[in-house]
């Protein structure tokens, strides 16, 4: 049986994107309800790592609006009643010759400029970090700020706070139309349960955003890019806190500069080292990068290229057993830059488009929609950011090789 309700703004997707919009909505007093096709935390949240990193992200405003997000997090472990498992231990990546380092003290250099706390570690510093690391790595680079959470736990997190602040969620009910009225105006948004009047929506369905664009005449640029992970046993510590190789940022930013050392099967798959250790006693390694359209299934030949490319940097490695592996699938862009933007529709808002920095990017996201709405002073210009971006193809390259806007 078909229901009717209202409310101020509809969230549409219960990831941890859409769960922090509507808990900043929920404690600025808007009468906001979330509704997701499945449960909150059911797709991409559910099949990623934990990271808030500062240490992948360019000089500039990648790097300041991922610090204003990081600087949230402690705040908000301490604020929901909800373990999420943050911990904050720092990230090294892992420098393999002399060219990386040559690149990396140049990267570290500009970062320390915008006051990040990263340094250079030369051999000895790195070994002494992670003593079971491969006997070649010259070096790493640091940043003592990054942290590490539990996504899931977020994500309910953020949920049950927000339901404390009087927010109502809506679960397992898929949003199949979005009405408008003759003014162009968000009417209503019409789920498999029923109709639910609102003159707001903020589209923060990841992956999905695209179909819930086109429910409202919107060409939102989001596609899915899996990423396959490896579930380590529980056994001893083989690294103390996340760790990964500095061509990561080449893979993350598909940069045509410089070359890895690395197999043909591994450049295919986007393969580079991420290890992230978890408050279990075992760890996560990945990770790859591909275009396969909707599908989340792990294949063998990429999980091999994944765990022998963990294996050159700790050849410890090869002596552990692995318990499971899962697919996810990232919302990409053509800029690496989230969506954080009202729209040409009256009403229509997106909070999509992060990437594998949709962890890191949830809280200043769910703050910057939250004060949109609210009509309050922006925490930083979200002019980059915008939908309209799309619309001009002229864009510039940084050194990585990735587009960018000024």
């Amino acid at each position: 049986m078909s229901t009717r309700t209202s409310a101020d703004v509809v969230v549409i997707g219960g990831g941890v994107v859409g769960t922090a919009v509507t808990y900043f909505l929920a404690c600025n007093h808007v009468d906001v309800l979330l509704v997701d096709k499945g449960a909150i935390a059911g797709g991409t949240s559910g099949r990623c790592e934990g990271n808030v990193l500062l240490i992948d992200k360019m000089p500039g405003f990648d790097c300041h609006l991922t610090k204003l997000s990081q600087n949230l997090f402690p705040e908000i472990s301490e604020e929901l009643d909800y373990p999420i498992e943050w911990t904050q231990k720092g990230s090294l990546l892992l420098i393999e010759n002399e060219a990386e380092m040559e690149v990396a003290i140049d990267f570290c250099q500009k970062l320390a400029g915008e006051g990040l706390p990263v340094r250079i570690l030369d051999r000895h510093e790195v070994h002494d970090d992670a003593p079971l690391l491969a006997d070649d790595v010259i070096g790493g680079m640091e940043c003592a700020s990054d942290g590490l959470l539990n996504p899931m736990a977020l994500a309910q997190g953020l949920t049950h706070g927000a339901k404390k602040a009087g927010a109502r969620i809506q679960s397992f009910s898929p949003v199949v139309d979005i009405g408008l009225d003759p003014n162009g105006r968000i009417e209503k948004v019409v789920t498999e349960t029923g109709e639910i009047l609102t003159r707001q929506v903020v589209n923060a369905a990841g992956i999905w955003a695209t179909e819930i664009g086109k429910q409202v005449g919107l060409e939102i640029p989001i596609t899915p890019r899996q990423g396959q992970l490896l579930v380590a046993e529980r056994t001893f510590p083989v690294a103390g806190r996340k760790v990964m190789e500095f061509g990561y940022m080449m893979a993350k930013f598909e940069s045509s500069r410089y070359k890895r050392d690395v197999t043909p099967e591994m450049e295919a798959y986007g393969v580079a080292l991420v290890f992230e250790p978890t408050q279990a006693g075992n760890f996560l390694i990945g990770s790859s990068r591909r275009f396969v359209g909707m599908d989340t299934a792990c294949h063998i030949d990429v999980l091999r290229a994944i765990a022998k490319r963990a294996i050159r940097f700790f050849p410890v490695i090869k002596q552990i057993k692995f318990i499971r592996s899962y697919a996810g699938l990232r919302p990409y862009t053509p800029d690496h830059f989230p969506i954080i933007s009202g729209t040409d529709i009256p009403g229509f808002y997106v909070a999509a488009g992060h990437e594998g920095d949709g962890i890191g990017l949830s809280l200043i996201t769910g703050k910057l929609i939250a004060q949109m709405i609210s009509r309050e002073p922006l925490a930083i210009s979200v002019d980059p950011l915008k939908l309209s971006r799309f619309k001009d193809k002229q864009k510039d390259i940084d050194g990585f090789g990735r587009k960018i806007r000024n």
